[in-house]
């Protein structure tokens, strides 16, 4: 027999039997042992760099595609090295100018914050920034 309640219907519940089985094959594992769940929950967590090394911000990769800023191949590959020169020196927040544009990246993080091409680079002011290399 069912019982309307807020003209919902509800059927009458009826206890389950004293023989409870677990199913134990989707058990988490016990401390110590492998996850794949966490596993991958640890590799986001980390936020594993992009391009084998430099996280590109969401911010810069609008502008990398906004600008039609090329950063494959040589380019990816002057950046990385600056920024490792920065890292050597202490840099923290620093410009890098290339031929083709100028990226503000934050060594610390190995982020690319923001980029600017070289048709724009005139127009702009860095702040905040405590080094600069220039890479050709």
């Amino acid at each position: 027999m069912s019982k309307a309640v807020n003209n919902i219907l509800i059927p009458n519940v009826t206890k389950t039997s004293g023989h409870k089985q677990v199913d134990k094959s989707n058990q988490l594992p016990k401390e110590g042992q492998v996850s794949e769940f966490k596993d991958l929950l640890q590799s986001k967590l980390e936020k594993k760099p992009l391009h084998n090394g430099i996280n590109l911000s969401t911010h810069a990769q609008k502008r990398l595609q906004e600008r039609q800023i090329d950063f494959n191949g040589e380019e990816y590959m002057k950046v990385k090295d600056a920024m490792a020169k920065l890292k050597a020196k202490g840099g923290q927040n620093s410009l890098i100018v290339s031929e083709k544009a100028a990226y503000i990246v934050d060594v610390k993080n190995n982020k690319v914050v923001t980029a600017v091409d070289k048709a724009s680079m005139g127009e702009n002011v860095f702040t905040k920034i405590d080094s600069t290399v220039f890479i050709n």
